[in-house]
């Protein structure tokens, strides 16, 4: 069977109104360009855009076509999120649309055959950031020169491109077309390309060949090398190259807006694209706004800068409690505040880790019985209704409502606050002994004192553990909480060294049958709860630990039997026995779900929804409902003058 992706340029027929311009007839020159036009050091938009363009479809409700021009202010925490331009952005050979089906964005159009072909066409005419032309040579030099490069790719081809240990065949078909091909499916692949941290299967081959030794002259080379402080040719390779981290304002992007300045700085300017594929179904080339101005704060004080009306799109470093003091401000200084669901499993959860390095508490985490009690002793309505007004979804970290994998039970099992049964499964284990302030003892003497890890970044995550302290003390367990910073915390839970950690749980909380179930299994070092076997995993078996434990083993078993089944119904059967694993181990405690997230616009901005999901994977924050197409209304601001 034969799968196609339509183009977005064919959807918008459906969606768009007005109806679409043919592609390049009657195109407007966008005001921010025209004198570089004028003065010929830039080409006439018609010369620009690819020669079928991504017409923009405006299907949301409330959406319209925008008017070109103006600034955006975000608020970040740190200069290395330069990357969250790539985020929201969110320009992908294929990505998500706001009803989170794939659809082709770069891409022309995609055929599918089987989950296994996948054959690739580009827009004939599209071109880099800097005008060279973007085509099926950008794809090979990657696949020849990076991928398949020992020195610049040590471990190898990517693990989304790698099907029972085996690379796709890779066909470069002619310029526009090109064709990956697995013997079995490869349901990775497309997901892979629409994540906020997408996969890139390119790169821009007429800036990079210069730090290439294959390409480059070795003297000229060696001087860029030694130029740059590297060790040696693939170090300097791999810092100019990273799109993701999009931190090097020389390398050409497809973005929608480019890097402007050079890190280090507290000022990040990024300015609009000129070679942009998209336009709307007036022939306006998007994005609408000319520049995205990114300042660097201090996570703790984004909300009180926000607050004060000194971003114009936030919600990064914006918590649920900081929606009174948002909403106080949202009239005074000209901002609409909205709130977003999200699409964790759970907003608030806490990761025993069973990859703990003392043995005692290995042990003791791994013991099912002990992660229940854990669960059994919180009492989740009263941290709804204390911390969240009891607007929140109590229970476990697992998929929500809106997910067709859903089942009561899976949130339910062993979350109802019920005391005795939790002193009763801690008595059962042996922990009967207690000292004088009425904590239980392990069986070594040492007092049961649990502390619980967090990345500083959340007093609600402060206020949630207190609750929790008081009613664990009531089972014997003595709760203690330790702030650092997120690098440090997360470093400490890799190591072994980190008992437990707060976090939010599965970013996916919507998942279908044919969702890759990653989240469930020993598939990261970013897993907290088993970050040493998810590291094993992710390294092929170089780093981290291989799974000893039977039920996680039992998910990796049943993840293979997801990747090999041919029907829907069958996936489904595996997503329900691997949900039912967790509801009954309680890998994670789950504790708050569904929290809404406040979204703070200036209220000139136009195309951002009033009710939205706001999420990482899928989603990429705000990406889904494409930032290229939001807009300041100017009418706006003059009737407020």
């Amino acid at each position: 069977m034969t799968r196609r992706l339509l183009s977005i340029a064919a959807a918008a027929a459906f969606l768009a109104a007005p109806p679409p311009c043919r592609a390049l007839d009657g195109l407007m020159e966008v005001p921010f360009f025209m004198e570089a036009v004028r003065a010929q050091r830039l080409p006439s938009v018609e010369q620009r855009v690819p020669d079928e363009p991504a017409i923009a479809a405006f299907g949301r409700p409330g959406q319209r076509i925008g008017r070109q021009g103006g600034d955006l202010r975000i608020l970040m925490a740190s200069p290395r999120e330069t990357r969250m331009l790539v985020v929201y952005g969110y320009a992908r050979l294929v990505g998500y649309d706001y009803t989170f089906d794939i659809v082709p964005d770069i891409l022309e159009a995609v055929d599918v055959v089987e989950d296994r072909i996948f054959t690739l066409r580009l827009r004939r005419g599209h071109k880099w950031s800097d005008g060279h032309p973007f085509t099926t040579a950008d794809f090979r030099f990657w696949w020849e020169d990076v991928a398949n490069n020992k020195e610049l790719s040590p471990a190898g081809v990517p693990r989304e491109l790698m099907v029972d240990g085996e690379p796709p065949q890779v066909t470069f078909i002619d310029a526009a077309t090109m064709r990956f091909a697995w013997k079995r499916p490869n349901p990775y692949f497309l997901p892979s390309l629409a994540a906020p941290s997408p996969l890139y299967i390119y790169e821009p081959a007429h800036y990079l060949k210069q730090f290439h030794k294959r390409y480059a002259d070795p003297a000229a080379l060696k001087k860029l090398v030694e130029r740059a402080g590297r060790r040696n040719w693939a170090a300097l390779f791999n810092r100019v190259d990273n799109a993701y981290r999009n931190d090097n304002p020389d390398l050409p992007t497809l973005d929608p807006w480019v890097l402007k300045t050079r890190p280090p700085a507290n000022r990040f300017v990024f300015e609009r694209n000129p070679y942009y594929h998209r336009i709307d179904a007036w022939g306006q080339q998007l994005p609408y706004l000319d520049q995205v101005i990114m300042n660097i704060a201090d996570a703790k004080i984004i909300p009180l800068k926000t607050g004060s009306g000194e971003t114009d799109l936030q919600a990064r470093y914006l918590r649920f409690d900081n929606y009174t003091f948002l909403k106080q401000g949202e009239k005074r200084n000209a901002y609409k505040l909205h709130l977003w669901r999200t699409a964790y499993g759970a907003h608030v959860v806490l990761y025993p880790n069973l990859n703990h390095k003392d043995p005692a508490w290995r042990e003791l985490f791994r013991d099912v019985r002990f992660r229940r009690a854990l669960s059994l002793a919180i009492n989740r309505h009263e941290i709804n209704q204390v911390v969240f007004f009891g607007l929140a979804l109590e229970g476990n970290n697992t998929v929500l409502p809106d997910s067709p994998m859903h089942r009561p039970e899976y949130r339910a099992a062993w979350a109802k606050f019920d005391l005795k049964q939790a002193n009763a499964l801690l008595d059962s284990m042996g922990l009967s002994r207690r000292d004088s302030r009425g904590v239980r003892l392990l069986p070594d003497g040492r007092p049961l004192e649990i502390v619980v890890e967090t990345a500083g970044e959340s007093t609600e995550q402060t206020d949630v553990l207190e609750l929790i302290g008081d009613s664990w003390l009531k089972a014997g367990i003595k709760l203690y909480s330790r702030p650092s910073q997120r690098e440090v915390f997360r470093n400490r839970i890799f190591a072994g060294e980190t008992q437990m950690a707060v976090w939010t749980g599965i970013e996916n909380g919507l998942p279908t049958p044919d969702t890759p179930p990653d989240e469930f299994v020993p598939t990261s070092q970013q897993q907290l709860q088993w970050p040493k076997w998810g590291q094993h995993h992710e390294t092929g078996g170089r780093s981290g630990e291989p799974v000893d434990m039977a039920a996680p083993r039992e998910l990796a078993r049943l993840r293979e039997a997801w990747l090999r089944a041919t029907a829907r119904i069958e996936r489904a059967r595996v997503w329900r026995r691997i949900l039912e694993i967790h509801a009954e181990e309680v890998f994670t405690i789950g504790l708050i779900g569904a929290v809404p997230q406040p979204v703070v616009a200036d209220a000139r901005l136009r195309n951002i929804p009033d009710q939205g999901v706001y999420n990482w994977d899928p989603g990429a924050h705000f990406g889904i409902y494409r930032p290229d197409q939001f807009w300041l209304d100017k009418l706006v601001q003059e009737a407020a003058r």
